[in-house]
C-alpha cells in the first residue's frame, strides 16, 4: 500500500527540503518533486507545500510551475516565493517590496486569526505576535481573487493570508527554519487540515538508511574520506553497521588544514569507541601545493576536493585497492542545496563533495551517501542512536577542506571595483540610523568598511560584498545582544554592498587604522600555523568555561589585513543554529571574551580581532 505524504515543490530554495525535514521529524511522510511535476506525481498526497527560491516571478528565468497543479483539490501552502506562486495563480500581483526584510520580523494576527478558535486553520493554538523568520525582496502588492489577510508585519501587510474556499493558504515567512518558533505548529496545524495520519518515525529513517547501504553497496567493498567531523564519523558508523568492518575501510587524511593537534585526536577517538577500520595518511604537502597561490574561494574549493581524488587514487594504489571500492562520503543535503545541486537552486559555494572528479564517480555508480538526504540535527540523532558517545556525535561541523576556507587570500594587489564599491559600502553605512545604542556610545561610535569580501546567502542569492565595522570605545557586547542585533539587521537589510557587521574587539595599541592594508597573502603552512594558535585559544576557552557546548559552531577566519605581511587579523565567528540553514551569531559572557580577546591580543603576530555579529541570513557561517 502507497504510503500517504505531503509533496514539497522544489522551487530552487536553500529551504525546500527543510520544509520535508520538518514535516517527517512531526511524524509525517513527505517528498521532494519538482515545480514542473505532472499531476500524477501528486498521487496519494494529502496535502502540497511551494517552497521559497531565488528567482521572482515576474523575471524570464523564474522556475517552470505546472499550473495545473493549482487545480489540485487539496490544500496547498505557499513560502516565500511559493508564496508569490499561490497569488499570481489566482490573479494577485507581486512586484520588488519598498523595503526588504532579512532576518527577524514580527507578525501580528489580523482580528480573530490566532488562538484556539483561530479563523485561520494554520494558526489554531498560536497566540499574540509572534517571531517569524523573513528573507524577501519582492512582495504581494495585491492579493488574488478570494483572499484575506491573516497576518501582516510592519513592512509586509500581506505577510499571511487564506481562501479556505479554495484550501489554499500563503505565508511571505519561513516557518520551516527554527527561528519562526511557531513554524511547527503551522506546519502541524497544516497536516491535521490536510487530514494526515502519522506515519513516519526515527527508526523507519534509520532502517531505510541501512538498508540503502546495503543495496547500493551490493558486493561491493567501500572507502570513507573520514574528516573526524560529526558527518563523515555518523556516516562511518553507518557502513559499519550495515556491511560488517571487514568491508569498508576509513581514511582519514592530515590535509594540513586540520585544527591544532586535530588528527591526533581523532584517531584517538575512534580507537577509543572500537573502529579499527581505519588509517591516516599525511598528505599535507600535496594539498598545499594544490593550492599554492590561489585567491579565488571557488577555485581553492575545487583544488582541494580535486586534490581528494588524487590522493584517494594514490592510498588505493598503495593499498591494492581494486575496483570493486567504492568511494563513500558523509555529504549532507545543505551541501547538495549549497553547491547547486537542484534544478532551480543558485549555487552559494562549491561544496568539496561536488567537485568534477566526484561528480565524475557519481556518474558512474561509484559514490555512496549514506546521509545526504539529511541535515546536522537529523544526523546527530541517527548517531546517538547507533551508541556513538557525545565526543563524537556533538563535535563542532569541521568540513573537508577545513582551515584552508578560513585563510581569505589576497594577491595584494588593489581592485578599482573594489575600492568603487567600498566608497559605495561606506556611503550606506553613513546614511543608516543606528539609534539603539546609548546617546554616549552613539556618540564614539566609528563605521568603517573591512576591504574584504565575504560570502553571504540574500534571498536565496549568494552574495560577495563587505563586512560593515562598528568601532566603539568601552563597548561591552553582552550587555547590548538585542542592540547589537538590531543594528546588523538594520544595516544589511538597507545595504546594497554589505552583507555582514562585524565590531573590533582590540586593534594593536601604536597602529593607526591607516596603518592597516590588505596584503599580498595566501593560503601556506605559515599563516595556518598562526591561524591554528588563535583557533586553539578561543576552542580552549570555550572547553574551560562550558561553552563549547552551547553553541553549534565558532569559526576563526584569517584576513590578510594587516600591518605588514607577516601579520593579520582574526575574526571569531560563533554561531547558534539548528538547522545549518539558519543561525544567529553567539554571545559570549563578558570574562569569557575579555579572556580571549587578552589572550590572543598576546600572540605577536596579531594587528586586529573583530567579532562577526551577523545571523545567517545575509551572511553564511564561513567568509569563503
Amino acid at each position: 500500500m502507497a504510503r500517504e505524504k505531503i509533496v514539497v515543490l522544489d522551487f530552487g530554495s536553500q529551504y525546500a527540503h527543510l520544509i520535508a525535514k520538518r514535516f517527517r521529524m512531526l511524524g509525517y511522510y513527505s517528498e521532494i518533486a519538482l515545480p514542473s511535476a505532472g499531476l500524477e506525481a501528486f498521487e496519494n498526497a494529502r496535502g502540497v507545500v511551494f517552497s521559497g527560491g531565488p528567482s521572482s516571478v515576474y523575471e524570464e528565468n523564474a522556475p517552470e510551475f505546472n499550473s495545473q497543479i493549482l487545480s489540485l483539490d487539496i490544500p496547498i501552502l505557499g513560502l516565500c516565493y511559493g508564496h508569490y506562486i499561490v497569488q499570481t495563480g489566482y490573479n494577485g500581483r507581486v512586484e520588488k517590496a519598498p523595503v526588504g526584510e532579512f532576518g527577524y520580523a514580527t507578525l501580528n494576527f489580523a482580528d480573530g486569526m490566532g488562538g484556539d478558535n483561530s479563523k485561520c486553520p494554520l494558526f489554531k493554538g498560536i497566540t499574540g505576535s509572534q517571531q517569524v523568520w523573513m528573507s524577501h525582496q519582492d512582495g504581494v502588492v495585491q492579493m488574488g481573487d478570494g483572499f484575506e489577510v491573516v497576518g501582516s508585519t510592519k513592512d509586509c501587510p500581506f505577510a499571511a493570508t487564506q481562501n479556505l474556499s479554495k484550501k489554499r493558504f500563503s505565508l511571505q515567512f519561513h516557518c520551516e527554519v527554527k527561528d519562526t518558533p511557531c513554524g511547527n505548529q503551522i506546519f502541524q496545524n497544516f497536516a491535521d487540515f490536510c487530514g494526515m495520519k502519522k506515519n513516519w518515525d526515527q527508526d523507519t529513517v534509520l532502517n531505510i538508511i541501512l538498508e540503502n547501504i546495503k543495496k547500493e553497496a551490493e558486493g561491493r567493498n567501500v572507502l570513507l574520506f573520514l574528516s573526524g567531523g560529526v558527518d563523515s564519523t555518523i556516516t562511518f558508523a553507518l557502513l559499519n553497521k550495515a556491511l560488517g568492518q571487514d568491508r569498508v575501510l576509513g581514511l582519514h587524511i592530515d590535509n594540513g588544514f586540520m585544527r591544532k593537534n586535530e588528527s591526533a585526536k581523532v584517531a584517538e577517538a575512534y580507537r577509543k569507541f572500537g573502529f579499527t577500520n581505519f588509517i591516516v595518511e599525511d598528505a599535507s604537502e600535496s594539498f598545499l601545493k594544490a593550492i599554492a597561490g590561489l585567491t579565488d574561494p571557488q577555485k581553492k574549493r575545487m583544488a582541494v576536493g580535486e586534490n581528494f581524488i588524487t590522493v584517494r587514487n594514490e592510498v588505493t594504489a598503495k593499498q591494492k585497492l581494486d575496483d570493486s571500492w567504492m568511494l563513500a562520503q558523509g555529504t549532507l543535503y545543505p551541501d547538495i542545496i549549497e553547491s547547486g545541486g537542484t534544478k532551480n537552486s543558485h549555487t552559494i559555494k562549491t561544496h568539496h563533495n561536488r567537485v568534477q572528479g566526484i561528480q565524475e564517480l557519481i556518474a558512474k555508480g561509484l559514490i555512496i551517501e549514506p546521509v545526504r538526504d539529511l541535515y546536522k540535527d537529523e544526523v546527530r540523532a541517527i548517531g546517538k542512536k547507533l551508541g556513538l558517545p557525545d565526543e563524537l556525535v556533538m563535535r563542532h561541523p569541521f568540513p573537508g577542506p577545513g582551515l584552508s576556507i578560513n585563510v581569505l587570500c589576497s594577491n595584494g594587489q588593489p581592485d578599482p571595483k573594489d575600492a568603487e564599491e567600498i566608497a559605495l559600502a561606506q556611503k550606506e553605512l553613513d546614511s543608516i540610523p543606528l539609534d539603539m545604542f546609548c546617546e554616549k556610545c552613539q556618540s564614539t561610535l566609528k563605521r568603517s568598511i573591512l576591504p574584504v569580501r565575504s560570502v553571504g546567502v540574500q534571498g536565496d542569492f549568494r552574495t560577495y560584498r563587505f563586512p560593515a565595522l562598528l568601532t566603539f570605545e568601552n563597548f561591552h557586547m553582552p550587555e547590548k545582544r538585542e542592540k547589537l542585533e538590531a543594528a546588523s539587521s538594520a544595516i544589511t537589510n538597507s545595504a546594497k554592498y554589505i552583507n555582514r557587521t562585524c565590531v573590533k574587539l582590540y586593534q594593536k595599541p601604536g597602529l593607526a587604522d591607516s596603518d592597516l592594508e590588505i596584503q599580498e597573502g595566501y593560503c601556506d603552512r605559515r599563516r595556518l600555523d598562526q591561524l591554528r594558535e588563535v583557533d586553539n585559544i578561543v576552542l580552549t576557552e570555550l572547553h574551560a568555561a562550558g561553552w563549547y557546548e552551547k553553541i553549534f559552531q565558532h569559526l576563526t577566519i584569517d584576513l590578510p589585513y594587516a600591518s605588514s605581511p607577516e601579520h593579520a587579523s582574526f575574526v571569531l565567528r560563533p554561531v547558534i543554529s539548528e538547522d545549518v540553514m539558519t543561525a544567529r551569531f553567539a554571545m559570549f559572557p563578558p570574562e569569557l571574551l575579555e579572556t580571549i580577546v587578552h589572550k590572543i591580543a598576546q600572540l605577536p603576530f596579531v594587528d586586529a580581532l573583530y567579532f562577526d555579529a551577523t545571523n545567517k541570513p545575509p551572511a553564511t557561517f564561513g567568509w569563503e
